[in-house]
């Protein structure tokens, strides 16, 4: 997970940083204001929308789909997104995190109500300044910045929301990135 984390941190960091290069025979335009926390903003909610999509799009019996026993189901799925965001948005706020796998509900109606209120809780954590989100914090023993938090959380989302596309594509339908 640490890779997918750096790669994330590199695409977001490169506009920044090519932001001040001026190209040969470019016109002299003010640059648009940066904002590291916006940008990676911008990322999860393009990811937890499709995982919340999915969720609402996938039929109730398929929740217990598994391609093979040894990995979660859709439903379980649903609700591992919903725990980690909850706990890495807590973490990322510098506030007390929820146990990760606290999310215990199996019905279609409460997993897609427990990930909208996950997204609720990450609202908060995505809407912090630039500044708030370099402090640091505890994660899994780590010192961090907040802003590697958000990040965390929103590769973690891209991570399993690939997981749903190849389950999804398995059940012959169409994932929401693809409609």
């Amino acid at each position: 997970m640490r890779s997918y984390s750096l790669l994330l941190l590199a695409a977001v960091a490169s506009p920044a940083l090519a932001q001040g290069v001026k190209q040969a025979g470019a016109p002299k335009t003010p640059a648009a204001a940066a904002s590291a926390v916006a940008d990676v903003r911008d990322q999860w909610h393009t990811l937890s929308g499709y995982v919340l999509q999915a969720a609402m799009d996938v039929p109730e019996d398929k929740y217990a789909f598994k391609p093979t026993p040894a990995v979660r189901s859709m439903g379980e799925l649903f609700t591992h997104v919903a725990g980690a965001q909850s706990m890495f948005c807590a973490v990322a706020l510098g506030q007390k995190p929820p146990a990760e796998d606290a999310v215990k509900v199996t019905t279609k109606a409460d997993v897609v109500a427990a990930l909208k209120q996950s997204n609720a809780n990450c609202e908060r954590a995505y809407a912090q300044s630039d500044a708030a989100s370099g402090g640091s914090v505890d994660v899994f023993g780590k010192q961090h910045s907040r802003l590697y938090v958000l990040i965390m959380n929103a590769t973690h989302d891209g991570e399993h929301y690939g997981n749903l596309v190849t389950y999804m594509r398995m059940n012959n339908m169409v994932p929401p990135s693809s409609k």
